[in-house]
Parts: structure tokens; C-alpha cells; sequence
């Protein structure tokens, strides 16, 4: 993995986001798309949480990045070595998770941060990220992922139930769209989107007839370890793995879950994306 540039970092911090095409090649997307798809336990363990217009996501949410092929995407030098570099720290994992919007039916999420959530778990700062990893193609019509630049500096904003989601102070969140650009971050499998935890972010329902399944891997720093417990890891060495890894245990085709699945009922946080 080739460190990321000065004006790389620049734009995360900045920006509150950077996006990295192609950093997956189509043999290792073709992998996790296939297997998470033929994962019967990745389907047994998801729930639904129904956005405020009557649809509904389906998410699942683990805590451990295990030797499976989902634990290799979230324990490779790509991934980690960047997030290290955006944060400033060593990073651990905070927990993955998949998102299954499929077509016609998958739900709209409002706008959030997910420090909002994560603060009410011990973390002091926001010094967290994550990286969303496209599975399949996202655009506009399937429900991509928006952002609004440069929200993250406007520090965490309170959040509250809706419907059965937890989203960010409208008033807020309509007056920084006054004033900050609003981005649809359209996606090829592959690429992968790191994003502070306090930027704002949402997205629409899927209409279309295509799938937009994403994988969320999210990182912690070290001096940010929890002060408290809570259904998510405190600090815990990451065991990096080689690049490589991702394609010796994808060609392998088989289909090895994820383990430790939180549920819906273990704090409001998990409601995300």
C-alpha cells in the first residue's frame, strides 16, 4: 500500500472524506460480492430498521474482523494503513458492518453522524472513521451515499429518534446545507469512501431495479479507547494482514460468517447508513 500524498490528507481533513477509486480490483470486489451474497448467516442475522417515507434497510453488524474474507477487507494494509494515516494514530476495529439495500425495497437513512451515536459509548473524541466499501455499483437512482462537505467541523450536533432511526437535528442539518456543499458520492464496486465520524451524511431509497450492497468497516484510534463498556470493542491490537490475503482466502469460495453479530435491540447506535 503506497502512503497516501500531503494533498490526500489535506482534502480529508478539510473535506471530512476522501475517495479512493479502484482501491479494490474487480477479482477481489467479485469475491465479497459473491460470498456475502451466498451467506446464509449474513441473511439470518440482518434486521430492518423503516425510514420516515415507509421503506426499510436491511443491515447486518458484527464486532470482530475475524480471518474470514470480511475480516481480511478490514485487516488489510489498504485499508488500515489509510486510516492510520487520516487519523493521525494507530486505528483498532470498532465493528463492520453490511448494508443490503436491495432493489425496490431498501430504505432511506436520515442524516446523521455517527459520532452521534458513538459518543453515548465512552469515546471522548471523535477521532474515529470509516470506510465504505461499494459492493455493488451505487448511483444516484439506487440510493447512493450523500455527504455534506466539510460538516464535520461543525462538531457533534444532537441527534434524536425518528421513526425508527436516530437522525441529526434538522434545523442544524438545513442551515449547514445552506452553507456547505451537498455531494452524491456515486460509486464503482471497488471504491472505497473514508469519512470522519462527525460528517454528516445520508441516503435516499432504492427505487431502482439494481442492488446497492455495501460493506462499512469502522476504526477507533488507540488514545481514544473507551472510558466505559459497551456492545463495541474497546482497544484491541489490530493484526494487520497482507494485501495479498484478500485473494487467498477469496479464491478459496468458501462461505465462512462473520461471528460476534450485534443486534437491533443492543443500542441505538447501530442504526446507521
Amino acid at each position: 500500500m503506497k502512503k497516501l500524498t500531503d494533498k490526500e490528507i489535506q482534502i480529508f481533513q478539510e473535506d471530512g472524506y476522501l475517495l479512493i477509486r479502484s482501491l479494490f480490483d474487480q477479482e477481489e470486489i467479485g469475491y465479497l460480492k459473491d460470498q456475502s451474497k451466498r451467506d446464509k448467516a449474513l441473511d439470518d442475522h440482518s434486521f430492518s430498521r423503516a425510514d420516515r417515507e415507509g421503506g426499510k434497510v436491511r443491515l447486518s453488524l458484527w464486532n470482530h474482523a475475524g480471518d474470514n474474507l470480511y475480516g481480511m477487507f478490514a485487516r488489510c494494509h489498504r485499508v488500515v494503513d489509510t486510516m492510520e494515516q487520516l487519523l493521525g494514530d494507530e486505528v483498532y476495529h470498532y465493528h463492520s458492518k453490511m448494508i443490503l439495500k436491495d432493489p425496490k425495497v431498501g430504505g432511506a437513512w436520515d442524516w446523521h453522524q455517527d459520532y452521534g451515536y458513538w459518543y453515548e459509548n465512552g469515546c471522548l473524541y471523535p477521532d474515529m472513521a470509516s470506510a465504505f466499501i461499494a459492493v455493488d455499483r451505487a448511483t444516484k437512482e439506487n440510493g447512493c451515499l450523500q455527504v455534506i462537505g466539510r460538516s464535520h467541523k461543525l462538531g457533534r450536533i444532537n441527534h434524536a429518534k425518528n421513526s425508527e432511526q436516530a437522525g441529526a437535528d434538522m434545523e442544524r442539518v438545513d442551515a449547514a446545507l445552506k452553507r456547505l456543499p451537498l455531494i452524491h458520492v456515486e460509486m464503482e464496486p471497488g471504491d472505497c469512501l473514508f469519512f470522519h465520524a462527525n460528517l454528516l451524511h445520508r441516503s435516499d431509497q432504492n427505487k431502482s431495479d439494481n442492488p446497492r450492497w455495501s460493506m462499512i468497516c469502522c476504526y477507533n484510534t488507540k488514545h481514544n479507547d473507551p472510558y466505559k463498556p459497551s456492545h463495541h470493542p474497546g482497544y484491541t491490537p489490530l493484526q494487520k494482514v497482507e494485501d495479498n490475503m484478500i485473494k487467498q482466502v477469496g479464491s478459496k469460495g468458501e462461505v465462512v460468517s462473520a461471528d460476534n453479530w450485534l443486534n437491533p435491540d443492543d443500542d441505538q447506535s447501530v442504526i446507521e447508513k
